[in-house]
C-alpha cells in the first residue's frame, strides 16, 4: 500500500502519545503511522488496543537513544515527519533518578535530531520535525492580584477570553527559561538542542510547550488518576504542603488536536504553547474529584473528604503555572473544546469504568505481557 506521508511518533504507546497515535492513524488513513516505544513502565500498548490491527499502523519497540536503529528505520520506511513525544515526566522521579531524565530527555532527543539529519541529507521539503515539550521549562509564577483583589479573579488573555486565573502573568512563548526541577530541566535543554538544530543545519523543526494534561489512559502515578484510584479504594490522598500550587489543566484529547493542527500547519522554527486557560489550586481540583467519583461511584457527594492527607511538601515545588495559548488560537484557530468540568466527568468516569485497565497497570501485570511478547526480538 502506498501512503502519502509516513510518520514516527515517539513515545506512542505513552498517555498523551496513544491519544496522538490514535488520532492520526484514524484521521489519516493515507498516513503510515510509526510508534516508535520503548515500552518503559508508562508505555502500555493496552492503550491502543482498538487500532492496532488497521493497515497504516506499525509499532516498533526502540529506545529514541538507539541512534543507528533510529536512523535505519527512517532510510527503510522513508520516514518524512517526526512527532516527539517521548520523554520521562514525574517530577517525583526526576529528583530520585536525574540520570536517567538527561539521557532520555536530552541525549534521546538529540539521538533523534541526529538521525534526522542524516536521513534527511538536507533535502528539508516537505519534512518535519516537531517536539512536544512541557510549561515548567518557563518556571513558576506568582499569584499576583490587581488592587488587592484576592484569586481567582477573572482576567482577560490577550486573545480577548475571559477566564479565572491566580496572577496577572503567563506563561508566553517570549519569556526566558528558568526551569527548577532535574524533569524541566532536561526537557529545556532539549528544546534547546531542537532549535539549535534548526539554527545550525537547518532542519525543519517546532516546539510546542504545553500545560498539564489530564483524561483517559495516563498512568496512575499522576495526581488525577492517582486519586480516582485511591478514593475507589478509600486509600489517603496525599496532598503537597496545602495544597496551594496552582497548575493549568487541559483535556488530553485537546493536546492531540493541537498537535494535529500544528504539525500540518505551524510554521517552521516556531513555539507555540499550548494550554486551556483554566487554573485550578490542586486541593481545589481534589475536591472536585472527591466530589464527582463518589457521587458516580453511588456514595453520598463529598463522603471521602477525609481521605485527604497532607505530606511534606516536593522539594523546589513550583508555585503558579499558567499558560498563554493565544498565539495558538490566533494564528492556528486551536481552541480547547472542553471546560473542566466536564472533562474531569469524562475523565472520572474513564477510570471507574475501565478498572480492568487500572489494576493492570497498578499491578504491573503489562509490564510482564509486553515483556514476554517482545523477548528475543
Amino acid at each position: 500500500m502506498n501512503f502519502e506521508r509516513t510518520l514516527i511518533i515517539t513515545g506512542g504507546a505513552g498517555f498523551i502519545g496513544s491519544h496522538v497515535v490514535r488520532l492520526f492513524v484514524n484521521k489519516y488513513p493515507n498516513y503510515k503511522i510509526i510508534n516508535l516505544d520503548k515500552l518503559t513502565y508508562a508505555g502500555n500498548l493496552a492503550n491502543l488496543k482498538d487500532i492496532e490491527d488497521k493497515p497504516n499502523y506499525r509499532f516498533v519497540k526502540m529506545d529514541i537513544c538507539d541512534f543507528e536503529g533510529v536512523l535505519k528505520l527512517m532510510q527503510e520506511e522513508r520516514v518524512d515527519g517526526i512527532i516527539h513525544l517521548a520523554a520521562e515526566s514525574h517530577v517525583d522521579r526526576s529528583i530520585k533518578d536525574p540520570f536517567t531524565f538527561a539521557q532520555t530527555n536530552v541525549m534521546g532527543t538529540l539521538s533523534l535530531l541526529q538521525a534526522a539529519k542524516a536521513a534527511w541529507e538536507g533535502a528539508f521539503e516537505g519534512k518535519r520535525f516537531y517536539h512536544i515539550s512541557t510549561d515548567e521549562v518557563y518556571g513558576a509564577l506568582e499569584m499576583t492580584h490587581p488592587e488587592g483583589i484576592e484569586p481567582p479573579f477573572t482576567t482577560k488573555a490577550s486573545s480577548g477570553k475571559h477566564h479565572l486565573a491566580y496572577g496577572e502573568k503567563f506563561f508566553t512563548e517570549e519569556l526566558k527559561y528558568q526551569p527548577h526541577s532535574p524533569y524541566s530541566a532536561a526537557k529545556a535543554s532539549s528544546d534547546h538542542f531542537v532549535r539549535a538544530f534548526h539554527d545550525t543545519f537547518g532542519l525543519p523543526t517546532i516546539v510546542t510547550n504545553c500545560s498539564n494534561n489530564y483524561g483517559p489512559y495516563q498512568f496512575p502515578e499522576k495526581l488525577i488518576p492517582l486519586f480516582i484510584n485511591n478514593i475507589r479504594h478509600r486509600k489517603p490522598l496525599p496532598v503537597y504542603g496545602k495544597g496551594e500550587n496552582v497548575r493549568d489543566w487541559l483535556y488530553v484529547e485537546d493536546h492531540a488536536r493541537a498537535i494535529d493542527v500544528i504539525f500540518h500547519k505551524g510554521k517552521i522554527a516556531e513555539t507555540y504553547n499550548i494550554g486551556g486557560f483554566n487554573e485550578w489550586k490542586n486541593i481545589d481540583i481534589i475536591k472536585v474529584l472527591i466530589n464527582t467519583t463518589d457521587r458516580l461511584l453511588g456514595r453520598r457527594e463529598g463522603e471521602d473528604m477525609d481521605l485527604i492527607t497532607y505530606v511534606t511538601d516536593r522539594a523546589g515545588h513550583d508555585l503558579r503555572y499558567a499558560i498563554d495559548s493565544s498565539k495558538l488560537q490566533r494564528e492556528l484557530g486551536w481552541e480547547p473544546s472542553l471546560q473542566f468540568e466536564e472533562g474531569i466527568e469524562k475523565t472520572v468516569r474513564w477510570y471507574l469504568d475501565n478498572q480492568a485497565w487500572l489494576d493492570n497497570v497498578t499491578s504491573g501485570d503489562y509490564q510482564k505481557y509486553y515483556e514476554n511478547m517482545y523477548a528475543g526480538r
